[in-house]
């Protein structure tokens, strides 16, 4: 008849907790939406709207800063989400662009 074989129990063999998970994470990535001399801000607005679904005081808001300060930072998100923002707002004609966050 066989015999089961009876499993080894390795001596000293621990996960590694020395790893710091914070190193390993996604440092995230920018959406900037700049100002052109094109798109009506009302359109701005609505596409704002459109791509991220915010309400229409924080669209405008956010229209209102790229109107006076030629540029703002729309949302930070890992880099498939943000680059899926980017391609949103380029499809409407927005002048869009991807930073890598400094943090």
């Amino acid at each position: 008849m066989p015999t089961t074989a009876i499993p080894e129990v390795l001596p000293g063999i621990e996960p590694d907790s020395q790893t710091d998970a914070s190193t390993e994470l996604d440092p995230g990535y920018l959406v900037v939406c700049w100002n052109d001399p094109v798109n009506l801000m009302t359109y701005v607005t609505h596409v704002f709207q459109v791509v991220f679904g915010w309400n229409r005081q924080k669209a405008e808001k956010k229209m209102m800063e790229v109107h006076n300060l030629g540029k703002s930072l729309l949302v930070r998100e890992g880099l498939e989400k943000a680059e899926f923002f980017v391609h949103q707002l380029q499809k409407y004609n927005l002048h869009a662009t991807l930073e890598r966050d400094a943090k």
